[in-house]
């Protein structure tokens, strides 16, 4: 797929946004996909126990959500250059409601001579922000 055309971005375009539901089974699927049991991804009691909120997302699953939108936005995943996120608070999933975290991609950083976007990502659940300094550097060159 042909990557965006660097020439029309502008710092401050979106380039993306999205919604992703998430339930306690989707932490059992990806418990079993990634191989990470900890029991604080699906029983309450022992996250109760740990001083947790309530069964958390794990991080990793809440990263790798977070930059699917920039990754479809690009075209191709090999068009990601670099990915660094700031856990800064957790996805507690409740057990009836689930939880869904939104996500919005916006051109943060313009680099022309690299050919390379820096893509801000804003990553919350609800009004609070669970991802902090979520960036993604897109080479469109």
């Amino acid at each position: 797929m042909p990557a965006p055309d660097f020439a029309s971005l502008t710092v401050g375009d979106v380039v993306a946004e999205r919604s992703f539901p998430l339930t306690r089974d989707s932490l059992v699927r990806y418990a079993g996909a990634s191989g990470d049991f900890n029991p604080i991804h699906y029983r309450d009691d022992v996250a109760a126990e740990v001083g947790l909120p309530g069964v958390l997302a794990h991080g990793m699953l809440t990263m790798g959500l977070a930059v699917q939108p920039v990754v479809d936005w690009a075209g191709d995943p090999g068009r990601i250059a670099d990915y660094q996120v700031r856990f800064t608070r957790p996805v507690v999933v409740d057990p009836q409601r689930g939880a869904t975290i939104t996500v919005a991609a916006k051109v943060g950083q313009l680099d022309e001579a690299a050919t390379v976007a820096r893509i801000d990502l804003t990553v919350k659940l609800g009004d609070d922000t669970v991802l902090g300094k979520a960036q993604v550097r897109v080479h469109l060159g």
